[in-house]
């Protein structure tokens, strides 16, 4: 049947038979993504924490999927006008998810807000918003521009990342205001755009099969990108093992 895939969902208000309701969705991208490199997609709606661990027992591997900001009270910060989509079920149960992950060396592929959950949960922190701290523009693409690779990454050889890709030049979609800032104990960058911000970490933990890249390879997949693919396919491999 292939592994099983736990994704994490993102709550928007969207239209039913009951009129607009919210509820907790999920792009066909990353299912699709799961799918195609052979495992078993299950979309993970936010549980009471002390859930987690029978939930964690069910799967063999894990996406920390993108979506809407973290708040930036979870390490330490305020949020200001350019933040969206705070959620605080959302917050709270992928953090927990993060931690237990990490102590049950569970693969996990963290996307975009996913690599920002992991880097939060073991206690680091974040830029709020990259263009008024940084000064960058070129990591908020949206619209059509989601589908191609307009950004430059590079990426430190030999890390999990390069092995999982087999390159250490890539060209990457960047659809992402927020950013590391300070890394958590225990994390390294390991990928970087040309203005500095840190693309892709990875933990020390080598017992941890962690993927953990801030573009979005489920949508460079849907258009036959072979390094998105790749990462794709690590999970299932390591979940799999």
């Amino acid at each position: 049947m292939g592994p099983l895939i736990g994704i994490t969902t993102q709550p928007r208000t969207v239209v039913s038979s009951a009129g607009e309701i919210y509820a907790n969705t999920l792009t066909h991208t990353y299912s699709d993504s799961v799918l195609r490199a052979g495992g078993v997609p299950v979309l993970l709606a936010p549980v009471p924490e002390p859930r987690i661990p029978a939930l964690l027992d069910r799967l063999d591997g894990l996406v920390l999927s993108g979506g809407g900001d973290l708040d930036p009270a979870r390490y330490g910060s305020r949020a200001d006008e350019t933040c969206y989509g705070i959620d605080f079920d959302r917050d709270a149960f992928e953090l927990a998810m993060a931690r237990l992950a990490h102590r049950r060396k569970l693969p996990t592929l963290a996307i975009c807000r996913g690599l920002q959950v992991v880097n939060v949960a073991l206690g680091g922190t974040l830029y709020v918003d990259i263009p008024t701290e940084i000064g960058s523009m070129e990591h908020t693409v949206i619209g059509e521009g989601v589908w191609e690779r307009h950004q430059h990454v590079k990426v430190e050889d030999e890390s999990r990342v390069a092995e999982a890709v087999q390159v250490n030049d890539l060209m990457v979609n960047s659809i992402h205001h927020q950013a590391v800032k300070d890394l958590a104990p225990g994390l390294r960058p390991v990928a970087w755009a040309d203005d500095g911000v840190i693309e892709a970490v990875q933990h020390d933990d080598d017992e941890w099969d962690l993927l953990a890249v801030q573009w979005h390879p489920e949508y460079l997949g849907d258009r036959d990108d072979i390094h998105s693919h790749r990462l794709f396919d690590a999970l299932i491999a390591a979940a799999s093992a």
